[in-house]
This record gives C-alpha cells, sequence and structure tokens, in this order.
C-alpha cells in the first residue's frame, strides 16, 4: 500500500511504484494518490484531491472529510493486510496514520522525510518508533537521522531523473501564443493546491502588471499544475496583459522562461535544475504563518536555498510578499549574472539520478 497527499508527492509515489514493478513485476499496490499513481498502476481507494490542504485553518476547516479518509486507510489495512506500507511525504497527515499502523503491527517506510531539520527536529524520536525505514533526498538528512540512531538511507532526489525536456522555448512559447520578437518571458508558478492559486495568482499578475509598465515587451508563461483547472487560472488574467497558460511538460515551460516567480515548494528545485533564475515567494492564513515563525528554525524555507545552504535567490514571505517587492526582485535577478553559476552548484549538491531505483531496492530488502 503506498500513501500520498499532494501532486508531488503522487509523482515521487508514482516513480517508486514503476521503479519496484520493474524490479519485481508481481508486486500489486492500492493506496491514496492521484492520477500519476493511478497511469503507475496503483489501484486508488481515494483521491488526493480530497487531502490537497494546507495551513492550521485549511486543515482545521477539511478536519471531517481528512479523517474519512484517514479511517477509510485504515479500514483497507485492515481488510487487505499488506506486506508494506509506504507513505510519500506529506508529513502532518502520514505521521499519525504511521503510529496508527505501528499498532497493527504494520511494516512501514517513509520515502520523502519531513522536515525535521527546519522545525521540530526532536520529532525524530517519535519518528524512530513508528518508521521502519526512512529513506531520504538530502545527504544532511541521513546525517540528522543517524544521529538518533535512526535506519536511514540517502537515496539522492528522483528530479535529477525527472527533468525531462522535450519541446524547444521557441516551440512551446509559439503554441500557446508568445512569440514577441525578442521578449523576455517572465514565467508565474503560483502552485498546486486551489488556496495556493487563491493567494499567489492575483499577487503575481499584480507583479506582472509593474513589470509590463517597465518593458511592454516582456510575457508572461503561467505554468498549469495538474491539480487546478485551466478555467480557474483564467479567470484571473486581465486582458491587459500578455499572459497564457501552459499546461504540457512542467519542464518544457520551465525551460521555456527566461525567469520565473515560483510558490516555495519542489518547483523550486525542478526551476533551479533547469538553471532558471527565480524569485521564490509564498502567503499563508495568519495562524499558520504565526505558528510557523515561532517553530522553523532556519534562515530560508525555499528548497533550492536550503540545499545551496544559503540563499542565492530572493525569498519574500507573507507580508513581504507583496507586487512591489516582487516586481522589484525580478529585476533584480534578471541583471543578476551569478545566479545560474549558483543554480548550478544545487544541481551538484543534489547527486546522480537513481532515486528510485535504489529506494525500490531498498524497499524490496525489507
Amino acid at each position: 500500500m503506498i500513501i500520498a497527499g499532494e501532486a508531488s508527492g503522487d509523482m515521487r509515489a508514482a516513480e517508486l511504484v514503476n521503479a519496484i514493478k520493474a524490479l519485481s513485476p508481481e508486486i500489486t499496490f492500492s493506496g491514496v494518490g492521484g492520477d500519476c499513481m493511478g497511469k503507475s498502476g496503483v489501484v486508488l481507494f481515494d483521491h488526493i484531491t480530497s487531502l490537497a490542504v494546507i495551513g492550521v485553518v485549511e486543515v482545521l476547516r477539511n478536519l471531517k472529510r481528512i479523517k474519512k479518509i484517514f479511517d477509510h486507510i485504515l479500514t483497507e489495512v485492515d481488510k487487505q493486510k499488506p506486506d508494506a506500507i509506504i507513505l510519500v511525504d506529506y508529513p502532518g497527515f502520514n505521521l499519525h496514520l504511521a503510529a496508527a499502523l505501528k499498532k497493527r503491527a504494520m511494516k512501514v517506510v517513509y520515502y520523502v522525510s519531513p522536515q525535521v531539520w527546519a522545525w521540530r527536529e526532536k520529532r525524530i524520536e517519535h519518528i524512530k518508533k513508528v518508521v521502519d525505514r526512512m529513506l531520504v533526498l538530502f545527504p544532511f538528512e541521513k546525517d540528522l537521522y543517524a544521529r538518533y540512531g535512526m535506519n536511514v538511507d540517502y537515496v539522492g532526489h528522483p528530479l535529477i531523473d525527472e527533468i525531462n525536456t522535450q519541446r524547444s522555448p521557441s516551440d512551446v512559447l509559439k503554441s500557446i501564443g508568445l512569440e514577441i520578437q525578442g521578449a523576455l518571458t517572465i514565467g508565474l508558478m503560483p502552485g498546486s493546491r486551489q488556496k495556493e492559486i487563491e493567494r499567489h495568482l492575483p499577487i503575481m499578475l499584480e507583479a506582472a502588471k509593474k513589470l509590463y509598465a517597465i518593458d511592454n515587451r516582456r510575457q508572461f508563461l503561467l505554468l498549469k499544475a495538474s491539480t487546478i483547472t485551466k478555467e480557474i487560472l483564467a479567470g484571473y488574467i486581465p486582458r491587459s496583459l500578455p499572459v497564457k497558460i501552459y499546461e504540457g511538460n512542467p519542464h518544457d515551460g520551465i525551460n521555456a522562461m527566461s525567469a520565473a516567480i515560483v510558490a516555495s515548494g519542489t518547483a523550486t528545485l525542478e526551476t533551479a535544475l533547469l538553471n532558471k533564475p527565480m524569485v521564490i515567494i509564498y502567503k499563508t492564513s495568519w495562524m499558520t504563518y504565526a505558528i510557523a515563525k515561532n517553530v522553523i528554525k532556519i534562515p530560508c524555507i525555499g528548497l533550492v536555498n536550503v540545499v545551496a545552504g544559503r540563499k542565492i535567490v530572493p525569498e519574500l514571505i507573507q507580508n513581504n510578499c507583496n507586487p512591489t517587492n516582487i516586481a522589484k526582485a525580478v529585476e533584480s535577478i534578471l541583471h543578476d549574472k551569478n545566479i545560474t553559476e549558483e543554480l548550478k552548484k544545487v544541481k551538484i549538491t543534489l547527486g546522480e539520478g537513481g532515486a528510485s531505483h535504489r529506494a525500490a531496492k531498498i524497499i524490496l530488502s525489507l
């Protein structure tokens, strides 16, 4: 059984399922996930859209629905009695689930570590009790878990294998009607959840207006996540701006950008691996932000900056995340020739390909 709760986890899980099946074709999967997992052959008894919420307030509002899925998973566990259960990222849900699974004496593997390095490192003491094996994506995470005596393996980041461009930037831009001669293409990547779209996209578009006012040869590519409909995005776009939605291979879309405004998350690493300068933004509810501000103990929240070990691209969070600041930051990165060199170093830090295959071998060895 395999459980993921959001778009990036769905992709990671699907790759892992394919890697396990390549080594042991007789293994079958069921679980909770999205379209990627469904295509990889996982029999889904709940869909990812039911769990794609983030933040304290949002979780509280959807608690009844989330609890229903939680109980449904345990019902399926009792019925199917799987040989192992793989939990993929989504720690607010999956760590509670791990505790319930251990009471049932299930073998639990956790793939893509909770960000214990950002807040509440002591959680590892609890994780050690409810997770049999932790598979991590970053080398510094292995050292952290090992200090607590936990069974942990560093497998590398699957994004290294995923980055795959199939179309040229000019072909991508032409396909969506952005082909102004000599134009600078600025990407808008607001996130994969409905609340992220509501909070980020209007601000991004206001920033785009300011950037367009400075130079009307600039054009904007809005990257659509698989979890968001095109109609939702289109409803935000003003007619006065040259903004087009791209819904093809996201890596082709990112590769067509000259620079990007990106919601904090895995997308920052994808943008880094394609060597595109970016400004990282994020806004959440005030309650969630107030809690996070008190517990997060690292200076940067963007994964690309965390991996780099310092702030190599701008971050604009909560109050600082406004159109004026975003526009200024974009202007800054467009003229900073050092950023692309720093992004190349991040790619080296993330290691070689083959993460899903390594993770699959470890899981099968259990």
